[in-house]
């Protein structure tokens, strides 16, 4: 049940890298948006982090994704 766990994890955080990077925004400016700390940012991208629905919420909003587009297999580029 952890490897699960762990590939979600995984999944989340490069949904948020490659919308980030879609985007064109740093981690520094999407935690600034979010009001959360550069080293969130990077742990979440890294899967080493389960973050906060809060958290992924603020992202959403901040990168114009849906939340579950974030916690899905991939990230659409419209």
């Amino acid at each position: 049940m952890q490897k699960q766990f762990e590939v979600y994890l995984q999944n989340i955080g490069n949904n948020v890298r490659k919308a980030r990077d879609i985007r064109g925004v740093s981690q520094q400016e999407l935690a600034d948006n979010c009001d959360i700390a550069k080293s969130t940012v990077q742990r979440i991208e890294k899967g080493e982090m389960n973050p906060s629905i809060l958290t992924l919420i603020k992202i959403s909003i901040s990168l114009a994704v849906d939340l579950i587009e974030l916690t899905g297999k991939t990230v659409k580029t419209r």
